[in-house]
């Protein structure tokens, strides 16, 4: 991303991002994960801090990252009353005939590489994680 602008599109590291979902969502943070298919596991995640506006279904499938238009910038401007610092459009599969277009506005864009468990394991790996929901089994 243009680090001067913040409005670019979004470079995502090597991998196979093609199936992705919104994992988090409160006032503080906008998280969406991705990996090619997220039964088990995800290995990278979007944190949009703060987020300001967000226009995205809860799943998509191959998103196409790229700047957003003038119209864009200018309806989400109107509406915050300010240009928000990061300001993100995609393209993605939702499932209906045409793709979607999302847009997230945040404070901040942080992108995370990591391999995020979706169930619990005894024996996980270190550098893995547990994403928030995953719980021990009851004794």
């Amino acid at each position: 991303m243009d680090a001067d602008q913040g409005h670019a599109g979004v470079e995502l590291p090597e991998g196979s991002w093609w199936d992705w979902d919104v994992v988090a969502w409160d006032p503080g943070q906008f998280r969406l994960a991705a990996d090619y298919d997220l039964t088990y596991h995800h290995g990278l995640e979007l944190v949009f801090g703060d987020p300001l506006y967000v226009s995205c279904p809860a799943t998509f499938q191959d998103p196409v990252f790229r700047a957003p238009t003038s119209e864009e910038l200018a309806t989400v401007t109107g509406l915050l009353g300010e240009r928000p610092p990061v300001f993100v459009a995609f393209e993605a599969d939702a499932g209906g005939p045409d793709p979607v277009s999302c847009l997230v506005a945040a404070d901040r864009l942080d992108i995370v590489r990591e391999n995020v468990l979706r169930y619990w394991r005894d024996d996980a790996a270190p550098g893995q994680r547990f994403a928030s929901w995953v719980r021990p089994p009851e004794q």
